[in-house]
């Protein structure tokens, strides 16, 4: 016969075996929620890198892209200062022509002023050659027919001489 020590013995070792299996299945089912928690934990930590890594490579993006506008807008401000100093100068060469061409006109028309009389003075001048020409080729034509009378004078004179001779 069981003694009633050995039955409460036995009992409150099935109840501490009991317990025990609980503890054990607790502590199993803590240790499966511990290592889905470090997984997961892992996950995060490898997410939370490659997002850093993405925002850094985004930075260095942002930041030459930045770099590569500034020197847009230094090019792009250099052009222009170059462009303001081209039109100034271009202005500048427009009045001169400008001016210039102000001063071609009333030149151009004292110089046609200048030509018309000089043109004047030249028509004149060949008007008088002209009419000395004229009275010279007059003079000729007249010293020419002088010559051809003394030349036929001469020819006469010539015939009668020998005609004479003949008949002496």
């Amino acid at each position: 016969m069981v003694s009633r020590g050995e039955n409460e013995l036995k009992e409150e070792n099935a109840s501490l075996r009991s317990k025990i299996n609980k503890l054990q299945i607790f502590s199993e089912t803590q240790a499966d929620k511990m290592r889905k928690l470090e997984r997961k934990l892992e996950e995060n930590k490898i997410k939370e890198e490659k997002e850093a890594q993405d925002l850094e490579a985004m930075v260095q993006h942002v930041e030459q892209n930045l770099q590569l506008m500034t020197k847009r807008a230094v090019k792009a401000e250099n052009s222009a200062t170059k462009l303001k100093q081209a039109n100034a100068l271009l202005q500048v060469q427009l009045q001169n022509c400008r001016t210039e061409n102000e001063a071609l006109r009333s030149g151009q028309s004292a110089s046609l002023a200048a030509v018309k009389q000089n043109a004047d003075v030249a028509l004149q001048n060949l008007l008088t050659v002209i009419t000395n020409s004229r009275s010279s080729i007059k003079q000729l034509v007249s010293g020419a027919e002088s010559l051809q009378l003394v030349a036929d004078l001469l020819k006469s004179i010539d015939s009668i001489s020998e005609v004479s001779q003949d008949g002496q």
